[in-house]
């Protein structure tokens, strides 16, 4: 488990490989100022499609749809919209708790992958990326930027904010990190958020009703098997320095309560997500990641045709 243990950016780069065919999911036509969506009726190049509307007096003449104008009776246009790269966000939450894993890779690993694996994934279909990155100690936000810019400036502050040592979870961080999401992003926006949810707070639904407004979320919920079922009984010595714990899984009822703390965490997160439209995904630190992701996109995908 050695590799599984932290992040290097020599590792997230090569993962550019594992991205190849893996598709990101349908686009949400939004119309805004803000990022810089436009209609016109001047057909160039890095023009599609959008609509027919009456003529109006100044339109180009060759953009008439006959067809329409016929039906109609009077004179209809086609309008066209530039194409630009959608901005990806991703919200990868690297607080203490995910310095954890009792197989293949810690969960803030696992974090940092899958961010890298979809990372590139967008860039190879043009997209732009960026993102925040929430760690213990700060946090970094990364404008959307082309080309391998803003993935690169992503991958590079995961391995700056990873954890290093366990600490304490503080109720509500996540929230923050939301909140500073919903004022970096642009509508018709990709964000995915990769976290265990261990440190969501009583504001998050706020803003995640905000994210989902103009884009598209996908909530991915990441956890160590551990996490879901106890080990061998015995006796086991839980927590930090500041809060410390001993379990006795050879109990039938400590046995029962941990899994029910991990199904109704689950069932938490699933149903914050189905009441705001969020895809919700659910990631293990042993699960092989391209399958995992593909078959959670595809998922996505086909409740977006």
């Amino acid at each position: 488990m050695s590799e599984g243990v932290t992040l290097k950016l020599e590792n997230l780069i090569r993962m550019r490989a594992a991205a190849r065919g893996l598709e990101l999911g349908a686009r949400r036509r939004v119309l805004s100022r803000q990022a810089g969506g436009y209609l016109s009726v001047y057909h160039g190049r890095g023009m599609e499609f959008d609509e027919v509307r009456a003529y109006q007096a100044g339109d180009d003449a060759r953009t008439i749809d006959w067809r329409v104008t016929a039906r109609r009776g009077r004179p209809h246009t086609k309008l066209f919209r530039e194409e630009r790269e959608r901005p990806v966000l991703f919200l990868v939450d690297l607080h203490p708790g995910m310095l954890f894993g009792s197989r293949v890779q810690y969960k803030s690993v696992l974090a940092g992958r899958l961010c890298a694996i979809l990372g590139w994934a967008a860039v190879n279909a043009g997209d732009r990326v960026g993102g925040i990155v929430q760690g213990a100690d700060g946090h970094r936000e990364i404008y959307p930027a082309t080309r391998e810019v803003g993935l690169l400036s992503m991958l590079k502050a995961m391995v700056q904010l990873q954890p290093t040592r366990p600490g304490d979870m503080i109720n509500g961080r996540l929230d923050d990190a939301l909140a500073r999401m919903v004022r970096i992003v642009l509508p018709g926006s990709m964000v995915v958020i990769f976290s265990d949810f261990r440190e969501l707070g009583n504001s998050a639904e706020k803003y995640l009703s905000a994210l989902v407004r103009h884009n598209d979320v996908i909530g991915a919920l990441l956890y160590d098997p551990l996490e879901a079922t106890p080990p061998p009984p015995g006796l086991y010595h839980l927590g930090t320095s500041r809060h410390y714990m001993t379990v006795d899984t050879g109990r039938a009822s400590a046995f029962g309560q941990w899994q029910r703390q991990y199904q109704l965490h689950c069932e938490k997160i699933r149903s914050i997500c189905s009441r705001h439209a969020i895809h919700f995904m659910k990631i293990a630190t042993t699960d092989p990641m391209v399958p995992a992701l593909r078959s959670g996109l595809a998922r996505q995908n086909k409740i977006n045709d």
